[in-house]
């Protein structure tokens, strides 16, 4: 029969200070999360995307000191742009009194995640952003591309924005846009609902509507 044999008084006090340490390496490791859970509560990020088209007018649009500042004040903390094959560079910035923290990149092989994790989106007029933006639930804000030729994707931008799913705006317009927005009074999306592009497609073969 063994018998355990009694801690040293060293033994004891190594035991006490090895336990005290692991508490407050414990504690400082759950005030961190907390801080980091307090950080993404706060967080309020707006996505810009302009999916794989060149779209200049748009970046250039966010990338004023107006816009930046006016997303400030509807109380957005980062902008986040999704550039595509544009030759404009947005300025990256960290967060400032008065302004919002501004990051971007070019492409994604999936943009999902940035839809997922935004406050708002701004898009092109594209039809698969579209959607899936208002899938996910997200308020939306199209701004349409004047430079495209016969732009159909519009109309549809135009259709989504009368039955109030989402704003549409021109990129000399967004900055109003967002001072007069009320994300209130949008209204989801059906899911399944395809009447908007069967008008779409009417107008385009030349039917009526109704």
């Amino acid at each position: 029969m063994s018998h355990r044999l009694p801690l040293c008084r060293v033994d004891r006090e190594t035991h006490k200070a090895w336990l005290c340490q692991r508490l407050i390496c414990e504690y400082n490791l759950c005030i961190k999360k907390m801080g980091e859970i307090e950080d993404s509560e706060n967080r309020r990020m707006v996505f810009v995307t302009v999916g794989t088209t060149l779209f200049d007018a748009l970046v250039r649009a966010v990338d004023t000191k107006e816009f930046k500042q006016e997303l400030f004040r509807k109380g957005y903390t980062h902008l986040l742009i999704q550039m595509g094959r544009g030759f404009y560079t947005p300025t990256k910035s960290e967060a400032e009194d008065g302004s919002v923290a501004v990051d971007y990149f070019t492409f994604s092989s999936s943009i999902a995640d940035h839809l997922r994790s935004a406050s708002l989106v701004i898009s092109h007029a594209g039809s698969g952003s579209i959607f899936e933006t208002l899938r996910l639930g997200k308020p939306l804000i199209v701004v349409v591309n004047e430079d495209l030729m016969d732009n159909h994707q519009s109309e549809l931008a135009e259709e989504l924005a009368e039955r109030k799913h989402l704003y549409c705006a021109r990129p000399r317009t967004l900055h109003r846009t967002i001072a007069d927005m009320d994300l209130a009074s949008l209204l989801p999306y059906p899911a399944g609902d395809a009447t908007p592009v069967a008008k779409l497609i009417n107008r385009f073969l030349g039917f009526p509507d109704d």
